[in-house]
Formats: C-alpha cells, sequence, structure tokens
C-alpha cells in the first residue's frame, strides 16, 4: 500500500471496497494540505493571486492532459457538481419550460433538482430507460437525433450499475441542433477509464470531480465548458467576474473562456490536494489505462475467489458482466445488498449499495490478500 500509509497503514484501518465513492487518500494529499494552509496563513489576501495564477492553472493543465482538451483555460472549479448543474439550468430559455433530454440513472446531483423542477412545472423531462443495456445507446441516440431538446444530460458511466458508454462522440453528433446544450457526467468516467475528449470538447460539457477516482478528496470539482455556450449563466458568483471581458452599459460581464461557469468563495485546498496526487500518479503510478489494467486483475481475482467460496454474490449477479462495457466498479443484484453491506461494515470492511445493487470497487491500493479476506467475509 506504498503511498497511502497515513490512511490505511494503521492497525484499524478498515478493508476498503468502495473505490468508486471515497479514495483512501495519498499521502501526499496531507503535505499539499498543509501547504494550502501556511499559503493562507502566510499570504492572507495575496493568497488569490497565488491561487489564481498557480494552483489553478496547474490542476487545469493536469485535466486538460487526462481529457485530451486543448484548452485548459475550458475548466472552471468548484466545491460540488451541483453548483453547475444549477448553473447550466440558468442558461435555458426562461420563457417557457425547458426541454430535457436524460436517463433514469442520473446521479443526485442532477436528477434531484430536475425532479424538483419538474414537480411545479418548470422544466419538461424525457428519461430514457438504462436497461437493457444492450439496446441503450441507439434508443438514447434516436431520442437525441429527434431534436426539440434544450438540453441533453447523460452519464460517461452509470452510478447504479457501472455500465459504460465507450463511444462519447457518436452520442454527441446524434445531436443534430447546435443550440442543444450536451452535457456529460464523468464523475465515475475521470481518471478511472481513458477518456478523450478532443472530438467533441467544442460541442459538450463534461463534469467531474476529484472526490473518487481522482483521489483529492470533496470540493475539487470541474466542468470543462465548451466555447459558446452559455456565455452569460443568470446563475453567477462573483468568481466568474475576475476575466470579465465586457465592461459598460451596467451590464453584468463575463469572459469567454471557463471561468464564466464559476461561483464564488469557496476553500480551494481541494485543487493543493488534487495537484499534489496528480504529480505523484504522473510520477509513480502510471497513466489511467495502466491503473485499469491493475484494478482489472484485481476484479477478475476477486470474481474468482468469490465464485470458489459459493457465498452470498458471484459472478453471474454481475449487472454488467463485460468489463469492456463497464466502469471501475462492480455492481452486484441482490435483494441482499443492504444487508451485506451492513454486515461487512460490522467486520470493518466498507461496500456500499444502491437498492438491489452492491457496490465493489477496487483501486491501486488493494492487495490479493484483502480480495481474499473479503470474498471469505461474503460467504456468510
Amino acid at each position: 500500500m506504498k503511498g497511502f500509509d497515513l490512511s490505511l497503514g494503521r492497525p484499524d484501518a478498515p478493508l476498503h471496497a468502495a473505490a468508486h465513492s471515497h479514495h483512501p487518500w495519498p499521502d501526499v494529499s496531507f503535505e499539499a494540505q498543509q501547504r494550502a494552509w501556511r499559503d493562507a496563513a502566510q499570504l492572507m489576501d495575496r493568497k488569490w493571486d497565488h491561487v489564481f495564477t498557480r494552483i489553478i492553472p496547474a490542476a487545469q493543465a493536469h485535466i486538460a492532459r487526462q481529457l485530451s482538451l486543448s484548452d485548459p483555460a475550458s475548466i472552471a472549479f468548484g466545491p460540488n457538481t451541483h453548483g453547475f448543474v444549477s448553473r447550466i439550468l440558468s442558461c435555458m430559455p426562461a420563457d417557457r419550460p425547458p426541454r430535457i433530454l436524460t436517463t433514469d440513472s442520473e446521479f443526485m446531483s442532477f436528477a434531484r433538482q430536475v425532479a424538483r423542477l419538474e414537480e411545479d412545472g418548470l422544466v419538461a423531462v424525457m428519461r430514457i430507460a438504462m436497461e437493457p443495456f444492450e439496446t441503450f445507446e441507439d434508443r438514447f441516440i434516436a431520442a437525441a437525433a429527434e431534436g426539440g431538446h434544450d438540453l441533453v444530460f447523460f452519464s460517461q458511466v452509470f452510478f447504479n450499475s457501472g455500465f459504460a458508454l465507450r463511444d462519447l462522440d457518436v452520442i454527441v453528433r446524434a445531436v443534430r441542433d447546435p443550440d442543444i446544450f450536451v452535457v456529460i457526467d464523468g464523475y465515475h468516467g475521470f481518471m478511472a477509464i481513458p477518456t478523450d475528449l478532443s472530438a467533441v470538447e467544442s460541442r459538450a460539457f463534461y463534469l467531474a470531480g476529484g472526490y473518487k477516482y481522482a483521489m483529492a478528496g470533496e470540493g475539487a470539482c470541474f466542468l470543462h465548458c465548451p466555447p459558446g455556450y452559455g456565455a452569460r449563466p443568470r446563475d453567477t458568483g462573483w468568481y466568474a467576474g475576475f476575466g470579465a471581458l465586457e465592461s459598460g452599459g451596467g451590464r453584468v460581464g463575463y469572459a469567454a473562456d471557463g471561468s464564466r461557469f464559476l461561483g464564488a468563495t469557496y476553500d480551494v485546498s481541494a485543487l493543493y490536494r488534487f495537484n499534489a496526487v496528480q504529480d505523484w500518479l504522473q510520477r509513480d503510478c502510471g497513466a489511467v489505462p495502466s491503473m485499469l489494467a491493475e484494478v482489472r486483475e484485481l476484479e477478475r481475482l476477486f470474481l474468482r475467489e468469490v465464485d470458489r467460496a459459493d457465498g452470498r454474490i458471484n459472478s453471474s449477479m454481475l449487472v454488467v458482466p463485460d468489463e469492456a462495457k463497464r466502469g471501475r466498479f462492480l455492481a452486484f443484484r441482490t435483494e441482499q445488498a443492504s444487508q451485506i453491506a451492513q454486515t461487512l461494515a460490522a467486520r470493518n470492511i466498507i461496500v456500499d449499495y444502491r437498492g438491489d445493487r452492491l457496490r465493489i470497487g477496487l483501486g491501486i491500493y488493494t492487495d490479493a490478500d484483502a480480495l481474499v479476506r473479503l470474498a471469505k467475509s461474503l460467504v456468510t
């Protein structure tokens, strides 16, 4: 568990098998958190000059590298993805309920907000069912191609199943009307599976964060903002005025780059952690494809162990059995999901569940001994 001694090196450390949720923080993030404190204490008000000229550009460059984006300035940062969802929704037409095409399996940062607006008739929503998975992409593409929407919103990897959309380009290109906003929720894709946005960077927003596979913890969320879309969000904070290019006439000013989607003051220590972890990963752990290959081997070993143990779950229960169509966690369909998660929690083993889906996620810190212990714990 090299690099994770502070979080996993204690005798009472849990066996962590929820790498689709909260990763253990690498040791380098502790040093970064201390740097954030020292900068704030020593620089005080001048901290913001340092943050906006050093910390944020470094984080933007890391994300642009990971996503093959040509312009790091297209990236805006915020403390959570819900804030970005709200600002995107504030770009929708104000004279009628905006028409939204989405799925029945989006995460709460979007699904809850849209459902609440829908209750009051403020949006009109078409939801495409995820299952059966075999036909989802064709069904969603057909709905997107029909047009008539103001916003098309879908996940890269779906949080409740792990089902992954590998060809984002095809779905984005299906939205023919250039005035329709396209948003990809990449929270379970970023740093989990290889992601190249170069073909759609001028057309689609991409929403993600550092809490999960980027191992930076809360507060390091970001939005890639394609040029020309949402030039003046109605939901706007004072950070969005830093680079304003418009002036005069009493009109609220916005820059043309991703900063137009910024909010207001938040704790930037998460970006210190994000940069430190990205530097460490680049230096010591390899790129996303190599980390994914390592986790795939762990998944195969774990599945062999649970099948051999003949316990409460096995590979036949996988919601997405084909690893080529899966993100970086395993979801098992079982009516005992909540009971299993609670039993494991009592044994100091962390997994989680969503309804009848038991979710198990493995990380680069997971070793073979931990997998055997986890498999044995699932027998009774």
